[in-house]
């Protein structure tokens, strides 16, 4: 389903490191990201609403753009 929150999401796995795009355009590196939780983000449903329980608050984060 298509997200009214994220755009694009991708997953580095040398830096374990999920990427978000959001649909306003900014870019955000998520840090030392376990796979399975970028695994399960893709499995979700609403991708905006797993971002917001499981992601965020919980991992380092630098914006990229």
């Amino acid at each position: 389903m298509p997200s009214t929150v994220v755009a694009h999401f991708s997953y580095l796995p040398e830096a374990a490191t999920l990427r978000v795009i959001y649909v306003s355009g900014k870019v955000y590196d998520y840090l030392h990201v376990p796979l399975h939780v970028y695994e399960e983000m893709k499995q979700a449903f609403s991708k905006g609403t797993y971002l917001n329980k499981n992601i965020k608050g919980k991992y380092a984060y630098r914006q990229v753009k």
